[in-house]
């Protein structure tokens, strides 16, 4: 079994857990390296279901925060990107941004604090980079939700050192026309139903999405066609057409809600549903949330993408985004982290839990 050292220096602490390969479904090695790590130190009580680690400080704090970390990565690319190397202040590899500076920040303030000022708890889990069915956050929400109770919940995913509070709700739905199939030859017999897709477009052309202000937080919107199909031969007047398209909506709105602005949108026309996330309100007004900004003293911004804070928002804990790496690298290449960013986010959080 390999062996993390939470003593060591952060960055380097960051380059031995990217350095466990951990490919999604393949996080064995890496969860079993964490659980060792984590039940050396006393002051924590440790749970594991499959590749999911739950460690919780129990020192009657008047409040519970919460700090959460995917352990799996993207796939290698051929050749392997790892073992990380160090290259003028950057680490560079898989998973050095997506997420594991984030899960090596986690380690560290689990082993070198063990009295913090509110009560912790660290979970290291699986499966965030594929499907949902698979995903060991959503897992623990619904077999154990008392480990994931807590007054605030930090999500450690890369944000460039920022906080960006909650995040937008998604969904995707299928608007189709129907037409009469004809050969090509005599259109007349038939009706074409990708040239009734035009109307569809037309209305996501016209479409101006809405600003929306959540608790101090400007989401942007977006409603957009990200794919059409329509058609099975050259000679063959098209009989359906299907333009997919996807919802991204502020906070405010419930996925219900969501579902019902974009039938509107499209009302005439066969909407299905082909799935469906719901946001996360950030709870900047909460007193944890408060308490978390003013100890890091940095500006918050709105998270414009869906990440597993809108989990803990389901089980009634507001969260957060903060942690080191540019999203923008996430699943690159060339994946790399600045080291100073991952040095930053292990002071700011000690600076909040101390």
């Amino acid at each position: 079994m390999a062996d993390l050292d939470l003593t060591r220096d952060v960055v380097d602490l960051t380059a031995d857990v990217c350095d466990i390969a951990s490919v999604s479904k393949h996080e064995q090695e890496l969860a079993d390296a964490v659980e060792q790590a984590l039940r050396a130190l006393p002051h924590l009580r440790v749970d594991r279901d499959g590749n999911t680690i739950v460690a919780r400080t129990q020192l009657g704090r008047d409040e519970r925060v919460l700090l959460a970390g995917h352990l799996d990565t993207v796939p290698l690319t051929d050749p392997p990107n790892l073992p990380v190397r160090r290259v003028d202040g950057m680490l560079v590899g898989r998973g050095t941004t997506d997420m594991k500076g984030g899960v090596a920040v986690q380690l560290a303030l689990a082993a070198t604090v063990p009295e913090p000022t509110r009560d912790v708890t660290y979970v290291f889990y699986d499966c965030e980079e594929i499907e949902d069915e698979w995903n060991g956050l959503g897992r623990i929400a619904r077999g154990h939700p008392d480990w994931l109770a807590a007054d605030f919940a930090v999500l450690l995913e890369p944000t460039d050192g920022g906080i960006e509070g909650g995040c937008k709700g998604t969904l995707r739905v299928d608007v189709s026309t129907k037409g009469i199939s004809a050969h090509s030859a005599r259109p007349w017999n038939g009706h074409n139903a990708i040239h009734d897709a035009g109307e569809i477009l037309r209305r996501l052309s016209a479409y101006e999405p809405a600003t929306v202000t959540v608790d101090g937080l400007d989401y942007h919107e977006a409603l957009n066609a990200v794919g059409i199909s329509g058609g099975i031969a050259g000679n063959v007047i098209p009989d359906r057409c299907t333009v997919t398209v996807n919802y991204r909506f502020a906070p405010d709105k419930t996925g219900e809600e969501a579902l019902a602005h974009v039938h509107t949108v499209f009302s005439g026309y066969d909407v299905s549903l082909g799935d469906l996330a719901d946001g996360a309100r950030p709870g900047l007004d909460k007193p944890a949330a408060q308490s978390f900004v003013a100890a890091l003293g940095l500006p918050v911004t709105a998270k414009e993408g869906w990440t597993d804070v809108a989990r803990f928002s389901t089980l009634g804990v507001p969260a957060v985004n903060f942690g080191p790496g540019d999203p923008n690298l996430a699943h690159t290449d060339d994946e790399r982290c600045p080291e100073q960013q991952i040095t930053d986010a292990l002071a700011a959080l000690r600076r909040w839990l101390t």
